[in-house]
């Protein structure tokens, strides 16, 4: 159930990042550059896992193209097959789309999300940072490498009230953990909202980053877990089974689904899935338990918002110390 509805979104998240393309190609040509912020990195993700480096807006068919070969056929409702490979596959083609949509972004508006400062002034009016540059990437890369931020938690969705953000938030933040936060649930909150009304201080700082609103914007997480595995350590662009597998080791992510869960944050999920990175959930959704991707289960449900953090902590086998 949980694979059939996470390829059934990715289809639907390649068509989306498809027709923006077309529109953006029509407004502006093939030849029109296309960037993140201050990184060298290309489009991280695409440029991690394929050494495809996207300059243009006319590289991104190409990608699509990738997108599509990737793509399973969407199963059928009576056929119960082992298909978490093709769940994989699905999950990648996600997350190739989502870098291309963030990217899109840059070419309406050259700072769509507030300019990258470790310590944003206006706060008051924005709170979204979009991609990190190579800047923080350096400063902030090091310490999953030293051990002195042993992982980060994406969350995608929202606490149940403004409390339990904040109780969320500070629980991960007592165990070093960098807290990305990205997208809303299905009434249009997001956790970060959540935090910034109860007077949370937000950015790189407090390890409370947000991303984005959009889900996509989620792919900025897994955009910095990549370019870490080619900064730190030592992958080449294109070996994509030394970046996931060097994540998987020594990058301990996980994501927290909070709210529901729908096709498009399915796909993402089994994007992160790829990474190594399990998805704890709070709502009744279907679980993935084998091992093999990820060091224990792939994804578990039905924890409650006030045990999800000591949860995750335990699915992705993570050994703590908390220091006073």
């Amino acid at each position: 159930l949980i694979i059939s509805s996470a390829i059934r979104g990715a289809h639907a998240i390649v068509d989306r990042v498809e027709g923006k393309l077309n529109a953006a190609l029509e407004k502006y040509g093939y030849d029109k550059e296309v960037k993140l912020p201050n990184t060298g990195y290309y489009l991280p993700v695409i440029y991690g896992m394929s050494g495809f480096k996207v300059e243009k807006l006319g590289d991104m068919p190409h990608v699509i193209k990738m997108c599509r070969d990737l793509l399973p056929e969407v199963p059928a409702e009576n056929a119960w097959l082992p298909y978490l490979g093709p769940g994989l596959d699905a999950g990648m083609a996600t997350c190739f789309a989502y870098d291309l949509e963030e990217a899109m972004k840059y070419l309406d508006d050259p700072c769509p999300y507030l300019p990258m400062k470790e310590d944003p002034e206006d706060t008051d009016t924005d709170i979204w940072l979009g991609a990190a540059d190579d800047i923080i990437l350096r400063k902030r890369g090091v310490e999953f490498v030293d051990g002195s931020a042993p992982g980060f938690a994406a969350i995608v969705g929202a606490a149940k009230d403004v409390e339990t953000a904040v109780a969320i938030a500070k629980e991960l933040q007592e165990k070093s953990i960098y807290v990305f936060m990205a997208g809303a649930n299905d009434k249009g909150v997001s956790f970060a909202e959540q935090l910034k009304e109860a007077g949370v201080q937000l950015g790189w700082n407090t390890r409370l980053v947000p991303f984005g609103k959009d889900t996509s914007a989620a792919i900025h997480a897994l955009g910095f877990a990549t370019r870490a595995a080619l900064t730190f350590g030592g992958i080449k662009p294109g070996d994509f089974s030394g970046n996931l597998m060097y994540n998987k080791n020594r990058v301990f992510a996980f994501v927290l689904a909070l709210d529901t869960v729908d096709d498009e944050k399915y796909a993402a999920a089994a994007g992160a899935i790829n990474w190594g990175f399990p998805t704890i959930a709070d709502t009744d959704i279907p679980e993935v338990l084998p091992t093999g991707i990820c060091t224990y289960e792939h994804v578990v449900s039905n924890i409650p918002q006030e045990e999800i953090v000591t949860k995750a902590i335990e699915v992705r086998g993570l050994k703590i110390q908390i220091t006073k």
